[in-house]
């Protein structure tokens, strides 16, 4: 039961990609990340102090990486909303759940365990061809380099959710995990801002000034709710349960983003979908104990 908590945060997430759509029409990806991180670090110390749990990690180098991956991860999947249309970098961002099962499958075949690896490695390359689908129909000269950013940040989610699968066996609180990563957003936005400046307000939209905090809030939540999952949950099942994100996205894109989304894109989301929960029942009938698990 513990990993449908992955469900509910990705209707956090997709819910926030909404915002950020509307709001990247104001606003660059630093500041983005930027505000998105500082609400979140408010937010989550407010909850924290109301349940008692400290601040204070006896394993800060764990954090900081999750921070650092997870930090790159979010930039390009900021980036990929800005540039494609929803359901297209909501499908890249969660190809990750693809790339879980093959770090898990890597994993195994570095520990020994290679047998009966080929239906597992077909789901891979299964995952790969739905990307292609959904990527043909789409992108034009303009959106190949965003196309190529939404899917390094997919790799890069399925890196980090694989650290918080590693915090959760070290017995750190979701809370506390949360927090490390909105701080790690907050300055990684700073420092691009410093590089990058601040958009002029007498050109942003009020729509764009009222999704700040929702945004910050609901990342909040869906990394909670995610964070939760990960740590409690089988690695690769929460991996693919999260698939319920493209659905979300779809929704959303449609009836109030207005994308257009063809028959072969939607047959590519549909082949990423199957392809993970295939990897799903794979794994679970041959590798009942991943490395990926074993922190």
């Amino acid at each position: 039961m513990q990993a449908l908590w992955m469900l509910l945060g990705s209707f956090f997430f997709s819910t926030m990609a909404v915002g950020v759509k509307v709001a990247s029409a104001s606003f660059n990806t630093f500041e983005l990340v930027f505000y998105r991180g500082i609400v979140s670090v408010l937010f989550i110390a407010l909850v924290l102090r109301a349940r008692g749990t400290a601040l204070k990690t006896p394993v800060p180098m764990m954090h900081l990486w999750r921070s650092v991956v997870g930090v790159l991860s979010l930039g390009a999947w900021f980036y990929a909303i800005a540039h494609l249309p929803l359901a297209t970098a909501m499908t890249l961002n969660y190809m990750s759940g693809v790339w879980v099962a093959a770090f898990i499958v890597g994993g195994a075949m570095l520990y020994g365990r290679v047998q009966k690896q080929g239906p597992l490695s077909v789901t891979v390359l299964a995952g790969f061809a739905g990307v292609v689908m959904m990527l043909r129909p789409t992108v034009d000269q303009n959106q190949l380099f965003a196309g190529l950013i939404g899917l390094l940040s997919g790799l890069g989610a399925a890196m980090a959710y694989l650290q918080v699968t590693a915090l959760g066996k070290a017995g750190e609180p979701e809370g506390r995990t949360v927090f490390y990563f909105s701080v790690g957003s907050t300055l990684c936005g700073l420092i691009g801002i410093s590089l990058t400046g601040l958009s002029s307000w007498s050109s942003v939209s009020w729509q764009a000034i009222g999704w700040l905090i929702p945004i910050g809030i609901l990342a909040s939540l869906g990394q909670w709710c995610m964070t939760r999952a990960y740590s409690r949950g089988s690695t690769l099942l929460v991996a693919n349960l999260q698939y319920s994100g493209i659905l979300f996205g779809a929704f959303y894109s449609l009836l109030l983003i207005g994308d257009s989304i063809p028959l072969i894109g939607w047959a590519g989301m549909a082949l990423i979908v199957a392809s993970g929960l295939a990897a799903t029942v794979l794994r679970t009938r041959i590798l009942p104990d991943t490395p990926a698990e074993a922190h």
